[in-house]
């Protein structure tokens, strides 16, 4: 199989006589999205309380720790993108689908407010975490506020298919919820198979990208089976990008990342790479089992030995792999969605921009 998945784009199959549909980028999709995204989400924000608004304010990059103006990274928002191009791949409008967008948003920084938390990571997107600036419980309770926030904003909607919306969300956050906590779990636990921590990854990450794309084909008025093949793409691409992410987590360069160096491996996180590895009969793998099963903190050059360790045992080529297949058959579940040919471009390009970045 090849590990390009740009040549298994279906919208280049669907072409016309001229050749290949043209379509955008994957980064000029994202800041067509952000630029009709992020008033509305500034927006429901402000209707935040103030202590809360503030902190959420804060996380999202607008403002700094005193309530002063700036521009920081506010991420990719590549989930609110997901939503509007699948809604546009049914034949329906980004406007359709904007306040979902919005909802999906809300709805994944929720989850890094309170995964900074759980980590203890101190560090998000080249600044200071939320909790490690305004505490603990504040922290908290401002991903609790974006949680109620996002189903707010899914309510005031007048888009005839508003409810069932609704319930495809709060289905994607109770599988987020999920997974998080088998993710915690795992921490406490010795042995995890490979199948228990995919499971747990379809839950933590797949389950939204795969709400954002099927709330996107509803609300434009896709048909069940497209909604299906549409979350279908979206989980397969979620389970890709956590793969990524859990390389990144590794091997990810910090000044890029925005994340300390090997902070997967010094919180003896059960991430996919690791686990590959973990599952190996080899030496590689008993030695790094050694060094994961410490009570004590791995100095520095233990935990450069531990990412050596995960990458001989073939954790890491295994990763990799695995995230190419998984592209590969997002996109098969995309073409059977028969969506328009520019849409589908796009969101490949989406989707190859995720299994190929480096943050």
């Amino acid at each position: 199989m090849s590990t390009n998945p740009t040549v298994h784009v279906p919208g280049a199959r669907r072409a016309d006589e001229g050749g290949t549909v043209a379509h955008r980028g994957a980064r000029d999709v994202l800041a067509h999205s952000r630029a009709l995204v992020t008033p509305a989400l500034r927006a429901a924000v402000d209707t935040l309380p103030e202590a809360m608004r503030h902190i959420s304010g804060y996380h999202f990059g607008w403002w700094d720790e005193q309530g002063g103006p700036t521009e920081a990274d506010a991420g990719k928002a590549i989930r609110p993108a997901l939503v509007l191009t699948a809604a546009e791949a049914v034949g329906g409008s980004p406007a359709e689908a904007l306040q979902a967008a919005v909802a999906v948003e809300l709805v994944h920084n929720f989850t890094l407010l309170h995964d900074d938390v759980m980590d203890g990571d101190r560090t998000r997107r080249h600044r200071p975490t939320a909790w490690s600036v305004f505490g603990l419980g504040p922290a908290i309770l401002a991903g609790d506020a974006l949680l109620t926030l996002a189903f707010d904003v899914l309510a005031a909607s007048d888009h005839p298919r508003a409810q069932p919306a609704a319930r495809v969300l709060s289905a994607a956050v109770l599988a987020v919820q999920e997974g998080q906590a088998t993710d915690l779990a795992f921490e406490r636990r010795a042995d995890v198979t490979l199948a228990e921590c995919l499971r747990m990854a379809e839950g933590k990450t797949g389950a939204l990208l795969g709400g954002a794309t099927s709330l996107g084909a509803l609300l434009g008025g896709a048909s069940p089976s497209q909604v299906d093949h549409l979350r279908s793409f979206g989980e397969r691409l979620g389970l890709a990008f956590q793969l990524v992410d859990d390389l990144l987590g590794i091997w990810g360069n910090p000044a890029t990342t925005g994340k300390p160096v090997y902070s997967d491996l010094e919180n003896r996180k059960k991430s996919l790479p690791v686990v590959a590895a973990l599952t190996t009969d080899t030496a590689a793998a008993r030695e790094l089992r050694s060094l994961y099963h410490r009570d004590d903190a791995l100095t520095a050059a233990e935990l450069v030995r531990a990412a050596d360790l995960v990458d001989t045992a073939g954790g890491r080529n295994w990763a990799r792999t695995r995230a190419d297949d998984l592209l590969a058959d997002a996109a098969d579940h995309l073409a059977a969605a028969l969506p328009t040919p520019r849409a589908e471009g796009e969101l490949m390009s989406l989707a190859d921009m995720i299994i190929r970045r480096d943050h």
